[in-house]
């Protein structure tokens, strides 16, 4: 996005564990970003965060947040996706989604995004390396695999365990959970492998793109590594992020990775593919 006079202006979905410290760190200030608006559940609990904000922020419905802003932020459930990511890409948007594995179910957007003049950014998040995983992705990669162990607590209530009567409570030792694609991770456990949807979405695609999750009661810090086998290189990375206390099925990182992310749209220089 090309630098101007008038800030980018932003509004975000959601004031949850993610919302709230990007609403914060831009009501603090960030040269060429101005917060307008947010869209929450909780009226009355966003109206008692927002008042100690130093400038004034409306709050709208989902429909209406395309309609305050110039780039839209999504850090709400995977199950309310549609109701923003549909009207900011229709409105020819940045739209900057959280939900990432909810992307994945909406193939259609990016070429909506193309007919609207959208863009659609995916931020980094609690994962590292994305940047090695799209340059290799220039050339042929051959298989790309994500093992993620997160505590118990990160998985708790998760689709896919229900499903398939999973019990996760009063582990003694670590349990493979899952095993399959990126796909049928993200419709499993919709809150807690974004980053797996980001990985596939880099690379193979989320189908090649193969995932493990385990539930492990010895960790403290949700943890991914990622093994990649390419025609230019052989990596791979691992990646240990402390919980959200907010939230413990989303990382600390996130919301940082969401500030670094809306930072690079008005910068003026930009490090990394």
């Amino acid at each position: 996005m090309s630098l101007g006079q008038n800030p980018l202006r932003i509004a975000i979905a959601g004031l949850g564990a993610i919302g709230l410290p990007v609403a914060r760190r831009l009501d603090a200030g960030i040269p060429g970003l101005e917060l307008r608006a947010v869209a929450v559940r909780d009226v009355a609990k966003a109206e008692r965060h927002l008042a100690s904000f130093t400038h004034p922020v409306s709050i709208v419905t989902l429909p209406e947040l395309a309609q305050q802003a110039d780039v839209v932020v999504e850090c709400l459930p995977a199950a309310v996706f549609p109701q923003v990511a549909f009207p900011a890409v229709q409105a020819g948007r940045v739209f900057v989604p959280l939900s990432v594995g909810a992307l994945l179910a909406y193939p259609e957007l990016p070429e909506m995004a193309i007919r609207h003049g959208a863009r659609i950014i995916v931020p980094s998040g609690a994962i590292l390396g994305l940047d090695a995983v799209r340059a290799a992705a220039e050339g042929e990669i051959r298989s790309v695999k994500i093992t993620t162990r997160k505590p118990p607590a990160s998985l708790a209530g998760a689709p896919y365990l229900v499903q398939h009567g999973i019990t996760i409570e009063n582990l003694q030792a670590p349990l493979k959970v899952f095993e399959g694609s990126a796909r049928e991770g993200a419709q499993g456990f919709p809150a807690n492998v974004n980053v797996a949807a980001a990985l596939s979405l880099a690379g193979i695609g989320p189908d090649r793109t193969r995932l493990e999750i385990w539930a492990d009661p010895h960790l403290t810090r949700n943890t991914h590594h990622i093994e990649v086998e390419a025609d230019s290189a052989r990596f791979s990375m691992t990646m240990e992020g402390l919980p959200s206390p907010e939230n413990p099925r989303t990382g600390r990182l996130v919301a940082q990775s969401v500030i670094a992310t809306l930072r690079g749209l008005v910068s003026p220089i930009r490090i990394g593919t």
